[in-house]
């Protein structure tokens, strides 16, 4: 198992109930606040610890017709207010939002601040992929875990059903959700490898002086040269596990060497 001592990663993917609203046409709509029968809530949510192996996850099941989800919020703002980064795809733009907007219309307080790491944004920024999608992504590039597909309730008819307190849709919902948090970390280690900027470094949250992948955390480094820039040297290290790079800040040019390069 992957130290991790005092860095907290917390992998997580929501589902939400949709918007109820009466509408005169398929296309282009814009439907006003008058025109909303029932608000969107969280239907289910699900959320690990980076390679730990229990998988969290509640629902509103017990519910013969859901229509609140205060009962399955308290533990994922706990989870939430004790992780230092969260993982999730699509997650800055979605996932989170969409928790802190029913937390605060459910009375409750901002959990603790943490970091993001969004796999979207780590495919848009360093690859081009055909599609973006976690669907996409976890088919092409997934060894472990690849994104679910109902066979028993299609599409929308998912969600229709879970709203009518149907016990078998909640049972694959269930399944469907985990599925996502597993795929999204798998995701998450294998494009976290091509981040060359290093925009996550795990040895701050260390208290020891060994040095750590800022991918997965591990311990195992090993010397891979030097990258050279401009005005410095440094030394390039890979992680012995998941092969990411990663460079020391210590510029190994003399300050002589320094001095004379200005002139």
């Amino acid at each position: 198992m992957i130290k991790q001592q005092g860095v907290k990663i917390l992998v997580l993917d929501i589902e939400t109930a949709p918007i109820k609203a009466h509408v005169w046409q398929l296309f282009d709509q814009n439907v006003s606040l008058n025109q909303i029968e029932k608000d969107w809530f969280i239907l289910s949510w699900s959320a690990k610890w980076l390679n730990k192996p229990k998988v969290h996850y509640q629902d509103l099941r017990r519910f013969k017709k859901p229509t609140s989800d205060k009962s399955i919020l308290k533990d994922i703002w706990a989870l939430m207010d004790e992780a230092d980064i969260i993982v999730g795809q699509n997650s800055r733009r979605f996932d989170v939002k969409k928790l802190r907007a029913r937390f605060i219309l459910n009375g409750m307080k901002p959990p603790s601040s943490f970091r993001q790491i969004d796999t979207m944004v780590l495919a848009k920024k360093y690859f081009g992929f055909t599609s973006n999608k976690l669907e996409y992504m976890s088919e092409n590039i997934c060894k472990k875990f690849k994104k679910l597909k109902s066979k028993r309730f299609i599409g929308h008819e998912l969600w229709v059903q879970c709203l009518k307190g149907n016990l078998e849709a909640f049972k694959e919902m269930e399944r469907y959700n985990k599925r996502d948090v597993l795929a999204t970390q798998e995701l998450y280690l294998e494009l976290t490898k091509w981040d060359c900027d290093n925009s996550l470094n795990l040895n701050v949250y260390h208290k020891d002086h060994a040095s750590f992948c800022s991918a997965c955390g591990h311990d195992k480094l090993y010397d891979n040269g030097f990258r050279y820039s401009n005005t410095g040297k440094f030394k390039r290290f890979k992680c012995k596990r998941c092969r990411k790079e990663s460079q020391s800040k210590y510029n190994e040019l003399s300050p002589k060497k320094r001095r004379e390069m200005l002139k």
